[in-house]
């Protein structure tokens, strides 16, 4: 196995990694950030880890907005998954969420912003989908995936990442996530499978498409095209933000270019970095005040004050800041112009011509 990227042994040494009990699931997650910033919660794919968005919390931590990344825990469907993360939320005190999802992650996103719409702000989804009917179908083993043995559904998992010749960045993005696949369990494998096959598709969402972003890859992806247009289709008022290369794992192989869409989706729909508290919170000992969540035992309710005046779908629920101490000025995927968001009007996304000087970006677009 490779050994860890410089970076991401900078980040274990700086970011402390959270474990919480709650109704039985464990949940392993980073939350880095001044904690007054609505979060953006990062929600991977089958097979990422809450570690595959190290570079997301890395960058934009140090600009002031508070990251969470979490694993997906140990869920069976779909109605589950958005009552186990919003008792999550509730026990992290959060009641409004900004959500990235890749892959899986982008269809669970928009399940819970379907199932808990007051609780969901804005959603990015990258390489997503709207429904589970074609992974389904091509998984007819799908019944039995609980009894298979450990290294079977690793290897169904890996076989979805293409082999063979790619660019430095992305050769990368593909070892370091086979490296989280490893830390994987049998049971963790088997939860993500099946939700990624449970038949079920995206009903309406209350959030308007002004509140979205699409980023995709325009090279190959594990996710089919056609599934991906479908997001397009379904969400036409949605900005288009379009990476010519990537693959499977954009956070990664162009972190860059995905941290600065991050940011101007963040800007775009009304959250306001807080640069200022960044060294204030170092000086707080990374404002780290979710040592009462890590333990074995919590079952969290938060008291988040629910809105009796919207109705809820699925029913009523059961019911410090942290920045890395320097930025980071490690090796970088692509060099940007770190005055960027600063040169120019963010709000009105007249951002093309420094764009356009990546090579790997295609098009963003204010649809």
């Amino acid at each position: 196995m490779s050994p860890a990227p410089g970076d991401y042994v900078y980040f274990k040494s700086q970011v402390p990694l959270h474990k919480i009990f709650i109704e039985n699931k464990q949940w392993r997650y980073y939350d880095f950030g001044p904690k007054s910033v609505p979060p953006l919660v990062c929600i991977p794919g089958i097979a990422g880890t809450t570690d595959v968005y190290y570079k997301q919390i890395m960058s934009l931590s140090m600009k002031g907005y508070r990251v969470i990344s979490v694993d997906v825990p140990r869920v069976w469907n779909h109605h589950e998954w958005a009552h186990a993360f919003e008792k999550f939320l509730d026990t992290l005190s959060i009641y409004h969420v900004h959500l990235y999802g890749t892959s899986l992650g982008g269809f669970l996103a928009l399940v819970f912003a379907q199932h808990r719409p007051r609780r969901v702000k804005s959603l990015v989804l990258s390489n997503a989908f709207l429904e589970t009917h074609k992974f389904a179908a091509s998984m007819p083993w799908s019944s039995v995936v609980n009894w298979t043995p450990s290294f079977l559904l690793k290897r169904y998992v890996l076989s979805g990442i293409r082999d063979g010749p790619h660019e430095p960045f992305i050769a990368d993005s593909v070892d370091f996530v086979v490296g989280q696949v490893e830390t994987l369990t049998r049971e963790d494998l088997s939860s993500r499978l099946t939700l990624n096959v449970n038949v079920a598709s995206v009903g309406p969402l209350l959030l308007s498409d002004s509140f979205i972003t699409i980023m995709d890859t325009n090279d190959y992806c594990a996710v089919p095209q056609q599934l991906k247009d479908k997001v397009s289709e379904r969400f036409p008022g949605a900005t288009q933000a379009i990476l010519k290369t990537g693959g499977d794992f954009p956070f990664l192989s162009r972190s860059d270019e995905v941290n600065l869409y991050l940011q101007l989706h963040l800007r775009r729909v009304g959250v306001e970095a807080q640069p200022h508290k960044v060294q204030a919170s170092l000086e707080d000992g990374g404002g780290d005040n979710t040592s009462n969540y890590d333990n074995t035992a919590g079952h969290g309710d938060s008291g988040a004050t629910e809105d009796p005046h919207q109705p809820e779908p699925m029913g009523p629920s059961d019911a410090s800041d942290g920045d890395l101490p320097t930025e980071y000025s490690g090796p970088s995927d692509h060099s940007l112009n770190a005055n960027v968001l600063c040169s120019k009007e963010i709000g009105s996304m007249k951002v093309y011509d420094t764009l356009i000087q990546s090579r790997h970006i295609v098009a963003i677009q204010k649809v």
